[in-house]
């Protein structure tokens, strides 16, 4: 089966199957293009990982993550979506056929998507690892609700954690900014925004040493940069914003990471598209996922009458 998955050339070859690639495969394949769903782990992505989906339309109770992920997978595997395995190790996007290199052997495909969700890269902070999933978070408007009236902290004094740190103040008691440096680089009236709300607390010139707790997280070990100072304070959560790890090196990120794409879902590179948690976006979630894996269909068809 992979020896002839390895000889044709699709219309579409996507990388990653989690809720964005599957979406896109069961638009593409019901729209009779040939396509190839290539997926290194688990179908569904990180996505299988939540025990509770909330707020995703179609399910008043919730739905885990696990189950969903499933549905879509069975979805595009009724419209005719092949499966591969394996992993990507590169891309040859020079031609007019794209060609996606894997440790099976090379994928030749008219177009590409790129689903690969973000792979979070970790800030390094002792405990971060060990309480994942118990307190550290790396989502507000993911994990926000699970801290309602609850005390939480937000590490980073940029654009992006500055609006974490307000969407959090909306829910929770009261949210804590750990800032590294002495004054924010975000806009004005955002730093406005932290400096007026009732329920935010900055320390300057810090930053995480250790993150404590038993099952759960209780508190956080600072120190003050300057002065060399320790302490801690209590918190639920530490929300942690310091970007992705992409794997692609042939396309363009922003400084955080994540790929750049234009009004298209086109990545730097013709024909090369991105949709999902790996692209430069506001909000990373299910129904954001999904939404650009149906959109980019009629651009990816747009791409393949042109060309």
């Amino acid at each position: 089966m992979k020896g002839m998955i390895l000889l044709v050339i699709y219309d579409l070859v996507i990388v990653g199957g989690g809720p964005a690639g599957l979406t896109a495969a069961i638009y593409a394949c019901r729209a009779g293009r040939n396509t190839l769903l290539i997926e290194k782990g688990t179908f569904g992505g990180q996505a299988t990982t939540a025990h509770n989906i909330e707020n995703y339309p179609g399910f008043p109770e919730g739905i885990s993550g696990q189950e969903l992920m499933t549905r879509f997978y069975k979805q595009a595997l009724r419209f005719g979506c092949k499966f591969l395995t394996t992993e990507v190790i590169g891309f040859s996007c020079e031609e007019e056929i794209k060609v996606v290199k894997t440790i099976e052997g090379q994928i030749k495909g008219k177009t590409i998507i790129l689903a690969t969700g973000a792979q979070i890269k970790e800030s390094g902070i002792k405990g971060e690892k060990e309480f994942r999933g118990k307190g550290v978070s790396y989502c507000a408007t993911c994990d926000g609700f699970f801290f309602r009236n609850k005390e939480v902290a937000v590490v980073g004094g940029g654009e992006a954690s500055l609006k974490e740190a307000m969407y959090l103040a909306n829910i929770v008691k009261e949210v804590i900014i750990i800032n590294k440096k002495d004054t924010f680089n975000a806009d004005k009236v955002l730093i406005d925004e932290i400096i007026d709300a009732g329920n935010v607390k900055v320390y300057y010139n810090t930053i995480v040493d250790e993150i404590i707790g038993e099952k759960i997280i209780t508190s956080l070990k600072l120190r003050n940069v300057k002065t060399e100072e320790t302490f801690s304070v209590n918190t639920n959560g530490v929300f942690l914003h310091v970007g992705a790890q992409i794997m692609e090196e042939s396309f363009t990120k922003n400084e955080k990471g994540f790929l750049i794409t234009n009004e298209k879902l086109e990545t730097s590179v013709s024909g090369v598209f991105a949709i999902g948690d790996c692209r430069q976006k506001k909000s990373r979630q299910v129904a954001t996922a999904v939404g650009d894996g149906a959109l980019v269909l009629a651009y990816v068809g747009e791409y393949l009458h042109t060309h």
